[in-house]
């Protein structure tokens, strides 16, 4: 009786990560030995990603209690699932960038903002600049206008000098 009320409190915790989190990602660890597992958890971790492994059937359970209910083709053999509630790009960019290092490691799937997401989609949303990136991108466009204005201020000042005119 124990054992069955554990299994509901398992099935429950993973339905609540599912409907909170941003980005889940279901992913294939076999062949990962014991060090590289343990760089991804503190790359996940540092990340605010949660990153735990379930049984699929009981992961399959919590996915009868949410919209996500295609991510169960992806429950198949050794599955670990990531979730962030906070960071859209942060697990998938993570994920990703490990997989190239570490083929072992497996993207099977996953959703993103509630929708079922490929994995060519979460490569995808992976090749996206994190948060600080689009900031700085957003400030090089704010500050261009003023920067032209600049240039063509000092342009015309060059100019007018070399002619000799004083303003």
């Amino acid at each position: 009786m124990a054992t069955l009320e554990s299994k509901k409190q398992t099935v429950q915790e993973i339905a609540d990560h599912l409907k909170e989190s941003q980005t889940t990602i279901v992913v294939d660890y076999r062949g990962l030995d014991v060090a590289e597992v343990t760089e991804l958890r503190k790359s996940l971790r540092e990340a605010g990603v949660e990153y735990k492994v379930y049984k699929n059937t009981l992961a399959r359970r919590a996915l009868q209690d949410t919209d996500l209910q295609e991510l169960e083709e992806s429950l198949v053999g050794p599955t670990a699932i990531a979730f962030s509630k906070d960071d859209v790009v942060a697990p998938a960019k993570i994920l990703h960038n490990f997989s190239k290092d570490h083929k072992a490691l497996e993207i099977k799937g996953g959703a993103i903002e509630g929708k079922i997401a490929t994995v060519d989609q979460i490569k995808e949303l992976a090749s996206l600049p994190d948060y600080e990136g689009l900031l700085s991108m957003l400030l090089s466009v704010l500050q261009a206008p003023m920067r032209n204005f600049a240039y063509v201020t000092k342009a015309i000042a060059e100019q007018k000098e070399e002619n000799g005119e004083e303003e």
